[in-house]
């Protein structure tokens, strides 16, 4: 008489792969363990740990693996479309990620690359953003941050958090940027407000704004191009 297959559940909380992935990190994990936590889940009669096991062997490790197609994964009995999408998904982050290089960033050299770096993220926000970019030296945009949402006011942007979060980043430079949910762009005098006291306190730690975009639908205001920076 056969014996039933050991289920995740049946294994010692410590010894499962989500829980040692939190303990020791994800280096710690095998191929297979790291495998599991993405599928999931086994099926009635086999557990995550020994589908993936399987799905190792059919493509003969991770080299056969990174090139399979949604077609080969879905023919293997545990993988549906969902768990197929999943794992292709993943791959071809891994993919993307040993492809990319510190180059690739997106250079800002000027209004309009500022906008149209943000503006499809931005124009139909139906509250206001206040994001800010951070630059290094190259204005290469090294880190993109949601600082507040709401209505802009003196009172709730504080350069500190903002300059704060580019001293951390070792930014070169900011541009801030902030929506208009009405689609109209115009400045109000809170927007120069804000603006004026940000380029103070950059003046005053070396770190410049270079400049405060207004987004409205599918056109924008700089601050800079304005005079008011």
């Amino acid at each position: 008489m056969s014996s039933s297959p050991i289920m995740i559940k049946d294994v010692p909380e410590e010894d499962r792969p989500r829980e040692r992935f939190l303990k020791h990190g994800p280096g710690h994990l095998s191929n297979q363990e790291l495998l599991a936590i993405l599928i999931g889940s086994g099926t009635k009669k086999e557990s995550v740990m020994a589908l993936s096991n399987r799905i190792l062997m059919h493509f003969e490790g991770l080299n056969l693996l990174k090139e399979a197609t949604i077609e080969e994964l879905t023919a293997i009995k545990g993988i549906g479309m969902a768990k197929g999408v999943l794992l292709l998904s993943s791959l071809e982050l891994g993919k993307r990620m040993n492809r990319y290089k510190p180059d690739d960033r997106y250079v800002i050299r000027s209004p309009e690359d500022g906008a149209d770096y943000i503006m499809e993220d931005m124009r139909l926000l139906n509250q206001e953003h206040f994001v800010v970019l951070f630059l290094n030296t190259k204005n290469q945009v090294i880190h993109r941050q949601t600082i507040f949402i709401g209505s802009l006011n003196a009172s709730i942007v504080h350069p500190r958090e903002i300059y704060r979060e580019a001293v951390k980043r070792s930014a070169a430079s900011i541009i801030c940027a902030h929506n208009h949910p009405s689609g109209d762009p115009a400045p109000s005098q809170e927007d120069i407000h804000v603006t004026r006291r940000l380029v103070e306190s950059g003046k005053m730690i070396g770190i410049e704004l270079l400049d405060h975009l207004v987004i409205g639908d599918r056109k924008f205001i700089s601050l800079k191009e304005k005079g008011y920076l």
